[in-house]
């Protein structure tokens, strides 16, 4: 018996999003520890005797510990072999990876990293929305919505003043504050998109400018888990075109 960690981006919700590599991976697993995020089809390609456990974090359920995750890793591996570290989009994009990277190392386990589409590109793409365009948004932003201390990083406030695509994951329960923030450097016209549960079947979208976004999100009742898109090229999609036309009345 050989342990190992393998740590795979599942992608961003659609199934069929996740590589070659990753569903290989899966296949060799003895054990499969995956997150919430991570489509529950995927595990049909893990060995029937494979050993599944759900491992995510959830806000307002019960979960593992990022400490309890890093434990079952090491225990896993040296029990049982493989252990398949199943994550939601990119392993290493707010998904706290490197953490479990380095846990498995102290105890001697090799590592790999297979990695997988991130949400904060992959669900714009989906909704056909480029988050950089040549000749509207040269750059892009990815900003986490949910620091260990509750409050929003500090480069949001930089972000809110590029003229860069803003991507923010994970900020659904801060939306208020976010908009705030644009609102201040000027930018309460700029469009939004709202993206829940992208590239899935249960996917819902809500666009908007950062000067109503807000009342708009509650009155669609999109929720988590979202990819909130602040930028110019928002404005290329046909929906918010056919919404900012409407309330024009042009």
């Amino acid at each position: 018996m050989h342990s190992k960690l393998t740590l795979v981006g599942a992608g961003p919700g659609d199934s069929e999003l996740i590589t070659l590599k990753a569903i290989k991976a899966l296949q060799s697993a003895d054990v499969v520890l995956y997150d919430a995020l991570a489509n529950d089809s995927l595990l049909e390609y893990a060995p029937k005797d494979a050993i599944k456990i759900n491992v995510g974090k959830r806000k307002g359920q019960h979960s593992f510990k990022q400490d309890e995750i890093n434990t079952l890793i090491v225990s896993s591996a040296l029990q049982y072999g493989h252990v398949v570290r199943l994550k939601g989009g990119d392993p290493f994009v707010f998904g706290r990876g490197y953490e479990e990277l380095e846990h498995a190392k102290a105890f001697g386990i090799p590592t790999e990293v297979i990695p997988g589409v991130s949400s904060s590109i992959g669900v714009a793409a989906a909704v056909q929305i480029p988050i950089t365009h040549r000749d509207i948004a040269r750059s892009f932003w990815v900003v986490t919505g949910h620091t260990s201390d509750g409050s929003l990083p500090k480069d949001l406030e930089l972000a809110a003043q590029s003229t860069a695509t803003v991507v923010v994951l994970m900020g659904m329960s801060k939306l208020a504050e976010i908009a705030a923030i644009f609102d201040k450097h000027g930018k309460a016209n700029v469009p939004v998109a709202i993206i829940q549960n992208g590239t899935t079947g249960e996917q819902k979208s809500v666009f908007g400018q950062v000067r109503d976004i807000v009342e708009k999100v509650h009155e669609s009742k999109v929720s988590n888990p979202a990819v909130i898109i602040v930028g110019d090229v928002v404005g290329l999609h046909p929906e918010y075109v056919e919404a900012y036309v409407a309330s024009m009345n042009l």
